[in-house]
């Protein structure tokens, strides 16, 4: 690799590169030097911005979650607009993105990685949990408006919904059709809604 090269966003390139490496060669592929040879960097540009290959993956995964509670807030924001089961819908995609998916299962995998984020997010499985705490927060914001039922389950709701989406995605060969994420999503919730899904 060339050296005095600057490089616009170091940790970026490495993250899209160990989730490239992780979506090819599962978590099993994944080392610091598969990242830095997918990111065409030289290994030391990986040890010059984290402690070491641990750090980084503790750092990736929470990039993904800060992502992911970036999400929770324009999904929020949704509410009062179009229908709950379509926002919903609408959302999870972003949730179970191939990339999102390999890293769940690199968290899984991982014991210490698992154990690193518990104690920096508090979730019990990182990145699953986050997601289920989106949904919940866009439901309970709902159900402020009345569109979801006052008497709805919020707390048993969004992990069985978040459960039955991962299921779905993990299942599909890539992304699932639109109509199935809509099925699952008015499944689980037609008996909280007010209104039709």
């Amino acid at each position: 690799m060339p050296t005095g090269v600057a490089i616009r966003d170091p940790r970026g390139q490495l993250f899209d590169a160990a989730e490239r490496v992780l979506l090819r060669d599962g978590p099993g592929g994944l080392t610091s030097r598969a990242v830095t040879a997918e990111a065409r960097v030289a290994k030391g540009v990986l040890h010059r911005h984290f402690a070491d290959f641990d750090a980084f993956l503790a750092e990736l995964a929470l990039d993904r979650i800060a992502e992911i509670r970036a999400q929770a807030a324009a999904l929020r924001a949704m509410a009062g607009k179009g229908t709950v089961a379509g926002n919903v819908a609408a959302a999870l995609p972003g949730l179970f993105s191939p990339a999102i998916l390999a890293l769940i299962r690199l968290v899984i995998a991982r014991d210490d990685l698992r154990a690193q984020l518990q104690a920096a997010t508090g979730s019990r499985i990182p990145l699953v949990s986050e997601s289920t705490a989106m949904v919940a927060g866009y439901l309970a914001a709902e159900r402020d408006l009345g569109r979801v039922a006052a008497d709805a389950d919020i707390s048993m709701l969004a992990p069985t919904l978040i459960g039955a989406a991962h299921l779905l995605f993990t299942d599909a060969d890539g992304t699932p059709e639109p109509v199935a994420v809509a099925r699952v999503v008015a499944t689980v919730l037609a008996a909280a809604l007010t209104q039709a899904p």
